[in-house]
């Protein structure tokens, strides 16, 4: 199961007892600022994790039914590096 963004609303509302709006506007200003911080640098937060853009290089696909090779152009992508509290934490 996983936690949507209305889910995540709803318990930063009611752990924070906030109105349901303001909680939207938080998690939503919290996204934008990771969003375009991390297409200039990376974005460190203290005992969660590090967000970055990670490029991947044009790569060869293949289609399975066909066999037929064809180039997969490179790409960002977001991703996160968690912290080691979080991987001690998880395991």
């Amino acid at each position: 199961m996983s936690l949507g963004k209305k889910d995540i609303t709803k318990n930063i509302s009611s752990k924070a007892l906030i109105p349901l709006n303001s909680s939207l506007k938080i998690l939503n200003k919290f996204i934008e600022i990771i969003l375009s911080e991390s297409k200039k640098n990376s974005v460190k937060i203290s005992n969660f994790g590090t967000f970055y853009i990670h490029n991947t290089p044009i790569r060869v696909g293949r289609n399975p039914k066909t066999k037929e090779e064809f180039f997969i152009d490179k790409r960002s992508k977001l991703s996160l590096k968690v912290s080691k509290n979080i991987r001690d934490f998880i395991n």
